[in-house]
This record gives C-alpha cells, structure tokens and sequence, in this order.
C-alpha cells in the first residue's frame, strides 16, 4: 500500500496534541464537577484515579490492535471513546456515570499515545528517536496551550459546552482518520504467538520497559508533586507554583526540538550522557536553591533533562522490535504506565509520614537507577540488531 510518510506524520501530531489537550482539559474541569456535583475531596481524588486505569487499558491493548489491524481503525476507535468521554461530561446530570466517561477518555488516550508513537517508529527509516521527539513536542503544545484557552473561554461559556466543543474536536479527528492511507497491517492474519511471547522474554526489551517505569515515574511525580513542595519549602502562591510547574513542561518542550533538529545526528548514549548532567544540575538547584528564581530554573533544567528519555528508548524499541511494533509498544508504555501509578502511590506516603521535602530525595534515587540501567541497555551489542522481531 503507498501512503504520503509526512500526512502519515502529521497525523500522528494530530492524535499526540489531541491526547495532551484531553488529559489537560480533564484535570482543569476538576474544581467545576466537584461544584456541579458537590464532591469533597475524596470522592474527587477517587473520580479522578480512574484515569490511569483508563490509559493502562488503552496502553495494553493498542499494541497487538495495530499489529494486526493497522493504525486507521485505531485511531478512529479511539477518537470515539475520547467523544464519548467528553460528551458525556458535558451533558452528565448525575455523577454515577462519570467514572465511565472518565476511564473511556483515559481508554482513548492511552490508546493514542501509544499508537501514534508505534506508528512513527514504523514510518521512520533513521532518526526514530529525533522524529519520535518531535512528536512528544505536540504533546507539550498541548499541555502548555490549552490552560490558556481554557482560562480564557471560562469567562464567556460554561464548562459543559467547553466540554463539548473538545469532543466535538475528536471526532472531527477521528473522520479525518478514516480518509488518511495508513501503513499496512505487519501482521496480515494473526500475531504469531511464539513470537510474541519470545519478545516479553528478552532481556533488552525488559530492562527499555524498567528504564520507562522509572522515566515515567520520575515524570509523573514532578508533575504531581511539584506544586506542593514548592508552596512547602519556598512560601510561593500556587499560581506561581503553577507558572513554576509550566517551565518544567516548556523545558521539555524546547531540548525535544532540539533532540529533533539540531541534536538530529548525535548517537543516543551523547544526549542520555547530557540528559543526566541537566537532570543532575536541576535537582541541586532544587535542593539547594534559595528562592522562586532558583526553583524556576531548576525545573525548566530538568525538563530538558528529561525531555529524550521516552522518544529515545521508544526509537530503540522500534529499530529492535519493527515486525510487532506495535506489541512491543504496549508492553513497554503499559510498564511505564505501572511505574507511573506506582511510584507516585507511594510519593503520597513518603510526603504523609516524612515531609514533602523528601521528593527530591525520591527523584535523585530515581536519576541514579535510571543512569545504571542506561548504561547497561547502551552497552548491550544486541541494539546494533535491528529487526530481530
């Protein structure tokens, strides 16, 4: 089948935005449904934990989907379930159902991720990781762009009808899908089960999803936690607690368009060696810094650091694993989702039972687990054998 490799691209950029302003747009309604339906705070955070759930589902099962039924289909589904989650939030007159509008739209999401990171490891024949940064760019757009619009439209529409015209968005998507030429399905009539199963037991694939659990985690509990320690150890207000949290998303932001332009050409184990350093460099700036300006800096620094992270290790699964990308993809993101949930769990307790002033303890013993388990998977002679699967 001849599809056009850059609407193929730029599809994929479409489906990254639309899962960043979908995950953005649901945290920024949490203060409204909790007015609309009078929850307290527990049956808030309770709502809200059935999103992770949602993504682990739609991270699970995306991979061996677009194995065996290619990437249009996909993409499409999961347009829908985001339309259906948003819809149904818009026009909901009791809270019984919102944890089933939430979970479709963690379903959707996670589902979207995954796959248009597969699906641009598949088209890209070098540079997976710089086109793979790329992508992640328009999840940044997203994350940073749409709490401005959503700040601005508050102060004409309610947020039932922002809630409808985002998913009235996805769908739009989802049609515009249905007409793409995607790549053909890998596997045209089933997924080799030994196959599989030999994938989930190598050793190089394992410790790229462990590295993940650990990225993905430290990602997860500087976005979490961030606003906390800073309101905690630096007396700040939490709207400039929050601007603080944005440089971190905006560092990220700017080094993975440099991962994918000018850093194009640089070999893996040079930008994780600098990627370290600046994460490195940020968390003292964090410990030890004396003030607003310090704890900005750091967090636009450590966003940068761990801007490669994902898109890199991604570029390796992809190169290793291309005849069941899309298996590969799963596992590795359903484990990183893991860590995630896991690791940000037990940052709750550490904060309850010893002080918040402990996550930067938590992200330096992160920092030096994922380093030794970078070296290990950059050491392996086995990455220079692509295809294997």
């Amino acid at each position: 089948m001849i599809y056009n490799r850059k609407l193929v691209f730029w599809s994929a950029c479409a489906g990254m935005l639309l899962f960043g302003v979908a995950l953005i747009t649901l945290g920024s309604i949490a203060s409204d449904l909790r007015v609309k339906f009078n929850l307290d705070d527990l049956s808030t955070g309770t709502l809200f934990s059935i999103l992770p759930f949602g993504m682990l589902a739609g991270s699970f099962l995306f991979g061996p989907i677009a194995d065996r039924y290619g990437y249009k289909i996909l993409l499409s589904v999961s347009s829908l379930l985001l339309f259906a989650g948003f819809e149904g939030i818009a026009f909901a007159n009791s809270k019984s159902l919102i944890t089933l509008y939430i979970f479709l739209i963690g379903c959707g999401g996670g589902s979207l991720n995954g796959a248009t990171n597969a699906m641009v490891a598949d088209i890209s024949e070098t540079d997976k990781g710089a086109r793979l940064s790329l992508l992640g760019v328009f999840f940044g757009i997203g994350a940073l762009g749409m709490p401005l619009v959503l700040g601005i439209m508050k102060y004409w529409f309610r947020f039932e009808a922002i809630m409808s015209v985002v998913g009235i968005i996805t769908i739009i998507a989802g049609v515009f899908f249905l007409f793409v030429k995607f790549p053909p399905p890998k596997q045209s009539r089933s997924i080799p089960l030994r196959n599989s199963m030999k994938l989930f037991r190598d050793g190089i694939l394992i410790l790229i999803a462990l590295f993940l659990f650990f990225q993905s985690s430290f990602e997860g509990i500087i976005n979490n936690w961030t606003t906390t320690f800073l309101i905690h150890q630096f007396s700040v207000t939490q709207s400039n607690a929050l601007f603080a949290l944005s440089s971190f998303v905006a560092g990220m932001l700017i080094m993975r368009l440099l991962i994918s332009s000018v850093f194009m050409t640089f070999p893996e184990n040079k930008i994780f060696f600098t990627s370290f350093i600046l994460i490195l460099i940020a968390l003292i700036l964090l410990k030890t810094g004396a003030g607003f300006i310090a704890a900005v800096a750091g967090l636009l620094i450590l966003g940068a650091g761990l801007a490669g992270g994902f898109p890199l290790m991604l570029g390796l699964v992809g190169n290793r694993y291309s005849e069941l990308s899309g298996t590969a993809f799963s596992f590795v993101l359903t484990v990183a989702l893991l860590g995630n949930m896991s690791i940000n769990y037990m940052m709750g307790i550490i904060a309850k039972n010893y002080g918040i002033s402990h996550l930067i303890s938590v992200a330096f013993l992160e920092l030096i687990i994922m380093i030794s388990l970078a070296v290990i998977i950059l050491l392996k002679p086995e990455l220079k054998n692509k295809n294997k699967y």
